[in-house]
């Protein structure tokens, strides 16, 4: 008796819903919304506030939450761990991450492990956008730079460093910007934003840039600049290789920004299962 209404509760804390709670669970709204009232009325105690528009926890509703949330955290560990002894780690992960990192770095990684642990399934969805990781059902997300999300936890996996970069056929006609005002004097090529980051003095600096180019796309960018028609400042990744053959050429390295971080992240208060811990610090290894 004392289980009833449990997961139903906690689902519908998590997704602020009971038609999703309802989906996840795979059983009726009307369900749900029985075994949550019926277990308000065996705590005496109101748990969820109701309107049209949203459900939220009540100040008892979020202290009941923590508890019982770990609890069906613990079951889910007992019962992976029972699984564990018996065989290989196994099931699906579902996972999203950058685009551009995700196709030249995570993925080639992931396809690696796969070939090692036949019997776990892998679904990845790119987006540059960021993802609710419990809204959409996902076990992990790799993301990248600082990270806000206190309700989340995280495993840095490796790291990244932009570079400010031309070719050499444009600084030869241009002329090389040595302080970072000088950079308004420049053709910059531009992505998504209309400033980039750098580091003076100890002190952050986003600085506005402009240019004839703007592209959603690394690519292009780079391809771009190596045809001489601007400046642009772009993640390792991107450049590596054509700075190594001198195709490109760095400047303003002074001001260049602290690496930023590459984390694995998951959602708080849930045990990883073996198979998600296992990628993970395969990705760490191997990313490092």
């Amino acid at each position: 008796m004392k289980w009833d209404g449990i997961s139903e509760f906690v689902y519908v804390a998590e997704f602020e819903s009971f038609t999703k709670a309802a989906s996840k669970l795979a059983i009726s709204t009307a369900q749900v919304s029985r075994q949550v009232t019926a277990l308000e009325k065996r705590l005496n105690t109101k748990l969820l506030y109701r309107t049209t528009r949203k459900v939220s926890l009540t100040e008892e509703g979020r202290v009941f939450y923590q508890h019982c949330r770990s609890i069906l955290d613990g079951l889910d560990a007992a019962e992976q761990a029972v699984s564990n002894l018996q065989s290989k780690p196994q099931g699906r992960i579902n996972l999203t991450a950058p685009v551009t990192y995700g196709e030249q770095q995570l993925l080639p990684l992931i396809n690696d492990f796969m070939v090692q642990y036949s019997d776990i399934e892998v679904t990845a969805f790119l987006s540059n956008q960021k993802i609710d990781l419990i809204e959409g059902g996902y076990d992990l997300a790799i993301r990248i730079g600082k990270l806000s999300d206190s309700t989340m936890m995280a495993k840095k996996l490796s790291h990244r460093t932009n570079f400010v970069c031309a070719s050499p056929a444009y600084f030869e006609k241009y002329g090389r910007p040595k302080t970072l005002d000088e950079l308004s004097q420049h053709s910059c090529l531009l992505g998504t934003l209309d400033y980039w980051h750098f580091k003076e003095a100890d002190t952050e600096r986003n600085i506005r840039v402009s240019g004839k180019i703007r592209y959603n796309s690394g690519y292009s960018l780079v391809d771009a600049a190596l045809k001489g028609l601007g400046i642009v400042q772009l993640p390792d990744y991107y450049v590596q290789k054509h700075l190594v053959t001198g195709r490109l050429m760095t400047v303003l390295d002074e001001y260049r920004e602290q690496e930023e971080g590459i984390w694995a992240v998951y959602p708080h208060n849930r045990h990883l299962s073996p198979k998600i811990r296992l990628l993970v610090d395969y990705l760490a290894d191997h990313l490092a």
